[in-house]
């Protein structure tokens, strides 16, 4: 009896300790769930302030701000860089910004004031891909931290021509194919008996019909045909002025001789790849029974498409002023098809250009 009642015990034991268990899975479900519905409702930054994991400086007793740009303290036409901004408090601690600074301050601390250049939400700070809007002004960022309406920081950005710039004039790729649809399975065969006084057979499993064929990768499309023009804009340092343009679109450059490149590109799309051939379905199982019924046939795979064929390459015409000729070196050229094989060769003619704006 005692053994029984010590068993009884132990699986009482044994049961409390599992509902306990489960409900601290249930409590922690539950803590999910409310993180969860807090994040929807108010936001990571503000759940994260909340952990000590952020902090906004609307609270703090900021006395300075300072701010930089990474990774580099220019940029070029068309290029970002993120703030790194640096707040003091009146106790002499730094307080730095998330992203490449490392820090625990949130972005949505400051607000922002630009010209010529934008800054998002997140301290993105992007130049203008057309060089005319930045040539003769100097980017700059005015920064001032919430809550304390007297605490800014100004940050001027240089602009870079020293730089590799691309101008891109390639086709697109072509579409993949679809792919084909998996066969169904066959059905089972029907049971019959095995009862040797009374035998029946088994119904044969039928086929598994075949799977569909991919189809065939679109082609890709075809390299524009560009004409570039390069003239010397006149300067310390100077700079090559160019204009690359197709028939559907133009790109502006200012490049600097001293380290900076311009690669024109007008490749042909490669052709898009072919779907896969669907699975076979599985033939059905025979049925049980005396004789036992026989399992259906797989289906048979499909094809996969064919890949499609790559686009031809584009053709690219440079008219280069004397003046910049001694630079020509500056300008990479890229024209191959689709498939890789190279495009008609480059020409380029030395000839007057006039200045491009």
């Amino acid at each position: 009896m005692n053994w029984i009642n010590s068993r009884s015990r132990g699986d009482v034991a044994v049961r409390a300790r599992s509902h306990s268990a489960v409900g601290r899975r249930l409590r922690l479900g539950g803590v999910g769930l409310v993180v969860a519905a807090l994040l929807s409702l108010v936001g990571c930054g503000s759940i994260e302030v909340a952990l000590g994991l952020r902090t906004r400086l609307d609270k703090l007793p900021v006395t300075a701000l300072s701010a930089s740009l990474s990774p580099d303290p220019g940029l070029s036409p068309g290029k970002s860089g993120r703030l790194v901004i640096t707040a003091t408090t009146t106790d002499g601690k730094q307080w730095v910004t998330v992203g490449p600074g490392r820090g625990k301050v949130l972005f949505d601390s400051f607000t922002f004031d630009a010209t010529v250049a934008t800054v998002n939400k997140k301290g993105v700070v992007s130049l203008p891909a057309d060089p005319r809007i930045s040539e003769t002004a100097m980017p700059h960022v005015r920064i001032t931290a919430i809550g304390h309406p007297d605490i800014t920081a100004e940050l001027d950005i240089p602009v870079r021509y020293d730089v590799a710039f691309a101008a891109h004039f390639s086709g697109s790729a072509g579409s993949k194919g679809f792919d084909g649809l998996n066969g169904l399975d066959g059905s089972a065969g029907s049971d019959g008996s095995i009862d040797l006084t009374n035998p029946s057979a088994g119904g044969n499993g039928t086929d598994g019909s075949n799977g569909g064929d991919g189809g065939n990768g679109q082609p890709g499309q075809r390299g524009e045909n560009v004409h570039v023009w390069v003239t010397l804009k006149a300067g310390v340092p100077p700079l090559l002025q160019v204009r690359a343009a197709s028939s559907t679109h133009e790109q502006l450059f200012l490049v600097s001789p001293n380290g900076g490149t311009l690669t024109v590109d007008a490749n042909g799309g490669a052709g898009g790849a072919g779907g896969s051939g669907g699975r076979g379905g599985r033939g059905g199982s025979g049925g049980s029974g005396f004789p036992p019924g026989l399992s259906g046939h797989d289906g048979l795979n499909g094809w996969d498409g064919h890949s499609g064929v790559g686009g031809a390459a584009g053709t690219i015409t440079v008219s280069i002023d004397p003046q910049a000729q001694g630079f020509v070196d500056r300008l990479h050229f890229a024209n191959r098809d689709g498939n890789g094989a190279p495009g008609p060769t480059p020409i380029v003619r030395s000839e007057a250009v006039s200045p491009i704006w």
